[in-house]
């Protein structure tokens, strides 16, 4: 399994390149991304925690990386980020299971900072 240092790396890289090609598409979607990470009625870390489900479930390794990082960020502990990812086991099944690893993985690359 790849560092996911190297995965959030290789999101931004990604993002950068599609601002350059795509600004107007790339703007909107940041724009969107960052108004809903706000707090409001939820906490950011919240918002992290149900975006580490979702990513989860969808079978995202880069959103896997990149929602983990800011849930750990935010405050999240390793036990409520393992807690969310069950919640998407039990939506999405055993596919998703084994995407928990992606979740583990992060979490110790993202704790050697």
């Amino acid at each position: 399994m790849e560092d996911m240092n190297e995965v959030v790396k290789e999101i931004h890289g990604s993002i950068m390149a599609l601002s350059k090609e795509y600004p107007e598409e790339t703007k909107a979607f940041m724009n969107l991304l960052q108004a809903t990470g706000k707090p409001k009625v939820l906490s950011t870390k919240d918002k992290e925690l149900i975006a580490v489900a979702l990513s989860v479930a969808a079978k995202c390794h880069w959103c896997i990386g990149f929602h983990v990082k800011n849930a750990l960020d935010a405050g999240a502990t390793k036990e409520e980020l393992v807690e969310a990812s069950y919640v998407a086991v039990t939506m999405a099944g055993g596919p998703a299971l084994m995407y928990m690893q992606l979740v583990l993985k992060a979490i110790e690359d993202f704790s050697k900072e």
